[in-house]
């Protein structure tokens, strides 16, 4: 499995307030991260797995919203997910 309990611990804890804090904005948005380039190399390979493709889309509608939360809630925050995850924007 490409995400063990192991990783997501290391992913909350590095992103989030702490290993165990895993509803923070911050760890959401990392962990959708992860598993968006996972499925991304997937789909590379596998170019006709639709299924993963509308899992991906999905995935990447659910942190443009975290994305906008974080946008209203806390500029500085949001802004600092963005540099660190390197996502574009």
């Amino acid at each position: 499995m490409y995400l063990t309990k192991e990783s997501k611990e290391k992913l909350f804890k590095k992103h989030g307030k702490s290993a165990t804090d895993t509803g923070s904005a911050e760890g959401q948005i990392a962990l959708f991260t992860h598993r968006i380039n996972h499925l991304t190399e997937h789909l590379k390979q596998n170019r006709k797995d639709y299924n993963t493709e509308r899992s991906l889309v999905r995935l990447v509608g659910k942190r443009r919203a975290l994305l906008d939360y974080l946008t209203k809630k806390d500029i500085l925050r949001y802004r600092a997910i963005v540099k660190e995850l390197g996502l574009r924007k």
